[in-house]
This record gives C-alpha cells, structure tokens and sequence, in this order.
C-alpha cells in the first residue's frame, strides 16, 4: 500500500535550511544591507551569513530551475529559498563567494537587488496559465513593467520599498501593494442561456457571487440563471463555475491602478488601497498605457515623500487633492466609494462597525 500523504501543514523547514541558519536559529546579533541585493546576518555566536538576492519570474520552465540550482552548486553552497515574491535567495557563509555570485547571477540574466528602499519584484496572480477567472495575463503585465523598472529594483533610492502587485481580476489574489495593477470588467456576464442547463451546476454559481446578485430563472423553458445588474460588481466570480456567464470583453475589460496597500503595522496601520485611475487599455504584449501611470507616481513619490514613509504614508500626509494634482492624473466620479451594498458588507467585519 503506498505512503498516503499527511496533510499536516507547511514541511519542516529546517531539512532544507542552510546548517549555519539552522545552528543560529533564534540568535541573531544584527543585520545589514553591504550593497544592494546582499544581506548580511551576523549571529551572537560569531557566524555570519551572506544572502544574495535575485529576481526571477514566478512561473519558471524547468531549464531555468535547472540554471538557478547549478549556480547554486557551483557558485556558492548548494541552499536556496524562495521568497514570497518570487525572487531567489543564495546563502553563503564565506564572503569570497558573494562577488563571484553576483557577477554570474546578472550575466545569466538574473537581477540581484530588491532589498532595502527599492521597488520589489511584482507579486502577481496566475494569470491564463493556472487560474479559471482571469481577465488578463497578469504575468505579462509584470514582464513589461519590470523591464521599465529594471533600475529601482538593482538601487535602493526610494523613500522606502515599494511593493507592487498585479491581479488579473477583482478578486485581487496578487494582495495589497503600494501600487497595484488589476482588471476590471465593466459590464455584467453575457448569458447563453442555452447552454447553462448543460454546462453550469446553478446552486454553486449562485453560492459564489459575493453580493447575491445571481437566481435561478427559467428562460425560454430551459433552466437558466439571471443577473441583478444593480447588485451586480463584475467581479467575474460566476464565470470559472459557469462559462455561459462570460464576462470577458475586448472592449469593456479594463486595467485599473490602485494606491496605498500596506500590510504592516511597522510605522503606521495596514491600509487597503485606494482606486486612483481606471478604465486603462488592457492592451498586451507590453501594456504601455498602465507602465506610464505606475512610472509616473513611482516619479512623483520618489521626489516628494520624506525618508522611510511608505506609499499610504506619504499619501496621508500630503492628502489625496494633492496626490492627484503632483500626478497629473484625473479625479473622477468613479473614485467615490459609493457602492449601495458596502455599508451592510462592512459591518459584516469583526474589525469596523459603523
């Protein structure tokens, strides 16, 4: 009989763990950033630890994989990590080792940087490749960007880091970010209704929709499903269960950049982002149109923001009238939070009660 899984949790990660991390585990002295992309962590005990960071995209083909564990064997002590923004940490305890890494790292095409105040590697969803929902392909979007963005993610000279995510719908796996670049769809699913009966198991369609905006209806004596347009927030979530309900549109589909997401409470509280400009062209292969706002405002805060103030931070210091005057960007109907169901929603948080 085969060894059936044990579904217990995360693995133990101390048999993958670098022996010198696993020694001093918990006793750590200090650490510092000698150069970009390189940390050093020094132990009570004396031992020290180089770790040096490159980014990488998140879905990797096996060469890749291959290359980066090479490197690894050959360049310094065969451990790795992978951080939860999908850029790749080499561990070694000799310094002699750091440079010769690095130097093979860049000519292999990796970037070793996003540590410090710099602009991370973006934290994205799964796009077309893996996810059922997807508006658009939010790897792509993170290529073109990236690529624009080369230079902040090697220096550290932001105010502070700058993390950005992509999502390929509202639903928003990518998280909060200090920029985030998401797809909207503006108009409610398109029924075939012929083919719901066939296709779709209508209770669980009408269980996913967040705002019990989707009933069972019988139209031209075939069971089908209708959609209340007023509740309706085109999140696409009926979509993956039913594929008649199709709510992907060349046209109607669109990027939107939101602001201000922080999930740490280091200097001041978690914050959601903040809708700062829609209706963007969804406009592969490099998505031109969205690369220059998120330019923009990465301009605009790295000039205006005081030392280790965060995106949200310097935002509520300077005020959302001047944010939207120092970047240019238009301030809209659109941008006021007055979604009928959001009052009941909210409440339903143990966390605010209006």
């Amino acid at each position: 009989m085969p060894n059936m899984p044990i579904e217990s949790g995360v693995p133990d990660p101390f048999q993958y763990m670098h022996p010198t991390l696993a020694k001093n585990f918990g006793a750590w002295d200090y650490h510092d950033r000698p150069r970009p992309g390189v940390l050093r962590h020094v132990a009570k005990s004396g031992d020290q630890v180089w770790t040096v960071r490159a980014g990488t995209q998140r879905q990797m083909d096996l060469y890749t994989v291959r290359k980066l564990c090479d490197i690894a064997d050959e360049y310094a002590e065969g451990y790795v990590r992978f951080t939860i923004r999908s850029n790749i940490e080499f561990m070694v305890t000799d310094q002699g080792k750091v440079d010769p890494l690095v130097a093979k790292l860049q000519t292999e095409g990796f970037p070793v940087g996003g540590t410090g105040n710099s602009v991370s590697m973006v934290a994205h969803t799964q796009g077309w490749l893996h996810c059922d929902i997807p508006g658009t392909d939010a790897s792509g979007v993170v290529k073109a960007l990236m690529d624009e963005l080369h230079e902040e993610f090697v220096r550290e000279e932001m105010p502070n880091r700058v993390h950005l995510t992509t999502s390929c719908c509202q639903i928003n796996c990518g998280g909060q970010g200090d920029i985030a670049i998401n797809i909207q769809h503006t108009k409610p699913p398109k029924i075939n209704h012929d083919l719901v009966a066939n296709v779709c198991e209508r209770p669980s369609v009408v269980a996913r929709c967040p705002v019990a905006a989707i009933r069972p209806a019988l139209v031209n004596g075939k069971p089908s499903l209708e959609v209340d347009e007023k509740k309706c927030i085109c999140c696409g979530a009926c979509y993956p269960p039913c594929p008649p309900m199709q709510i992907n549109d060349p046209e109607h589909s669109k990027l939107a950049i939101w602001v201000g997401g922080n999930h740490s409470n280091a200097r001041s509280k978690p914050s959601f982002q903040k809708l700062v400009a829609a209706g963007i062209p969804n406009n592969p292969p490099r998505w031109p149109e969205a690369g220059a706002i998120v330019k923009k405002i990465l301009k605009v805060y790295k000039e205006d923001a005081c030392e280790w103030e965060r995106m949200n931070d310097w935002i509520e210091r300077i005020g959302w009238p001047r944010f939207f005057e120092l970047t240019e960007l238009p301030f809209t109907k659109f941008h006021i939070d007055n979604w009928r169901g959001a009052r009941r929603s909210l409440n339903a948080s143990t966390h605010i009660r209006f």
